[in-house]
């Protein structure tokens, strides 16, 4: 940010006599300490900067400022709350005048300073009330502007405060303008944080898309430190719908930089990936024995700003594989979810509410169980988390299994399995496909096309449309704008589409309609291939 960042002039005053020895070096060590945070350990690129915000404060506001700011994201890249708030303190003085009064009163630099300083300590200390008040302005100011240094600003605070609607939507304007630039230097940091943003509203496909942009736009380019971020993301998105060597392969490449650099959050990213990964192919002991150093208090607490994520995956996994959930051994796993649910509270994460109900109804008594997994389902309804919501369905289901109640229990499974192959998560849905399967769900076989049978001949005309949009990749949503329907009668249709034609999933539904798939009117079938979006629907 600086004065790219807040769009006015702090004010340069005339340089004094020392200014000429002394704004040299600020300026090396401030150039280090940018590209250090793109390349190197970002603990130097944490002391480089603020010895420059310092050594300028008093002669360049601007540039002490764009310092101050570029050692906060250095700090929380390696998940220094210390560094950030540090950092912080650099942004503006504390001192007040006598009379009580504020410059920040009259000032409207003053004004937007503060307002990014005091709430960002509201994200660093949990107080994501305060901080969405103070960081609400502050995101008008940026946004104001359609410049990419800017939108890049403002797409991470919707980011810290849980906007993930206004997040995708400010990073996809920093996209198109980062695209149009002679020089794009900051591509790659918006293609992170843009499939970052994606993975967090389970837009799997879209992320892994973005994702793939920023390693090829990074390539060649000193920006290891994005490389590892991207490199994660595409770890975490493989983990739901990859195969584990594809996962490996990600999170060894976003590892082998994060543990040189000290990025905590690449680090997190990575192993979360791994660790579900494991629980997604049914290795639950392997995913909890991952996550455990990620989600206990210690030394090895993962990124502050990243490791409650990660709780309910560690509950799930911790349930499944036995582990002791009361105190005495191992990590407590009530009060885990206790302090997942005092986070989740906060509003830094809308879907947070109904897996907090999840993973109470986990650990829960069979007398509770059925009544928390229910009320968490009321939840999902409310929040667009398709991932989430299925993962819901399929612990319901699991239970209801279990417990001798076939009928009810495929009625969840159904579901669970139709929310991940809409999302894409392909490992899930090839686990709750087994687990209806089990439930004693016999899928119809499909006439077979070498026989000379036509299975499509067994759709009605809207059935074809809606079946060769989705088996060529349009989520229900999009399907229901291209034919003026709703999404509730493009999802009754798709359930009777998969009875008729004996199929599970969307992906068992393009191989089963094969060479079919060109939709009416397009020859080369490409009318009916998803967009890559940088916006919301």
């Amino acid at each position: 940010m600086g004065q790219e960042a807040t769009g006015t002039d702090s004010g340069r005053p005339d340089a004094p006599a020392a200014r000429a020895e002394q704004l040299p070096l600020a300026h090396e060590e401030m150039t280090l300490g940018i590209r250090l945070s793109r390349d190197g350990p970002v603990s130097d690129a944490h002391n480089l900067l603020l010895l420059a915000a310092g050594s300028l404060r008093t002669t360049d506001a601007d540039r002490s400022r764009e310092a101050g700011v570029h050692a906060v994201l250095a700090a929380w890249s390696g998940g220094d709350r210390d560094g950030c708030l540090a950092a912080l303190d650099t942004l503006c003085p504390e001192d007040l005048p006598r009379d009580g009064a504020s410059r920040a009163d009259h000032d409207p630099v003053e004004t937007f300073w503060r307002g990014y300083r005091d709430g960002m300590r509201g994200v660093l200390r949990g107080d994501f009330e305060r901080a969405a008040t103070l960081l609400r302005p502050v995101l008008d100011v940026l946004t104001a502007r359609q410049e990419t240094s800017r939108l890049l600003s403002a797409g991470t605070i919707a980011l810290m405060l849980g906007d993930l609607g206004a997040a995708r939507q400010v990073l996809g304007l920093a996209l198109a303008t980062a695209r149009s630039e002679t020089t794009p230097m900051l591509l790659p940091r918006v293609l992170e944080h843009l499939a970052y943003a994606e993975l967090r509203e389970g837009r799997y496909h879209q992320a892994r898309v973005h994702a793939e942009a920023g390693l090829e736009a990074a390539a060649g380019r000193a920006q290891r430190n994005v490389t590892a971020g991207l490199s994660a993301v595409l770890a975490l998105a493989a983990s739901i719908a990859g195969d584990p060597a594809t996962v490996a392969t990600h999170a060894r490449s976003a590892l082998r930089i994060a543990h040189a650099h000290g990025l905590s959050q690449a680090r997190t990213l990575a192993e979360w990936a791994r660790a579900r990964a494991d629980l997604g192919h049914g290795h639950a002991e392997h995913a909890a024995a991952r996550l455990a150093p990620l989600v206990q208090e210690g030394p090895r607490q993962g990124h502050f700003g990243l490791w409650m994520m990660a709780v309910p995956c560690y509950v799930e996994a911790a349930v499944l594989s036995g582990h002791d959930l009361g105190t005495g051994t191992g990590t407590d796993v009530e009060l885990l979810i206790d302090r997942y649910a005092r986070w989740a509270s906060l509003g830094a994460d809308p879907q947070a509410p109904a897996v907090v109900l999840r993973c109470r109804a986990l650990v829960a008594g069979d007398e509770r169980r059925e009544t928390l997994f229910s009320a968490a389902l009321a939840r999902h309804a409310s929040v667009d988390s398709p991932y989430e919501h299925a993962r819901t369905h399929l612990a319901y289901g699991m239970w209801l299994r279990r417990r001798r109640r076939p009928v009810e229990a495929r009625v969840q499974l159904r579901r669970a399995v139709m929310g991940f192959d809409q999302c894409g998560a392909d490992v899930w849905t090839a686990r709750a496909d087994a687990e209806l399967g089990a439930a004693g769900e016999t899928p119809v076989a499909a006439p077979s096309i070498a026989s000379g049978a036509a299975p499509l001949t067994l759709l009605t005309p809207q059935q074809l449309r809606i079946a060769r949009s989705v088996a060529l990749g349009a989520l229900n949503r999009e399907v229901a704008r291209q034919l003026s329907i709703s999404t509730r009668t493009v999802e009754y249709h798709l359930r009777n589409i998969f009875t008729h034609l004996g199929v599970r999933s969307r992906v068992a539904l393009a191989r089963c309609l094969g060479p079919d798939l060109s939709p009416p009117g397009r020859a080369d079938g490409s009318a009916g291939s998803p967009a890559v979006r940088t916006a919301p629907d």
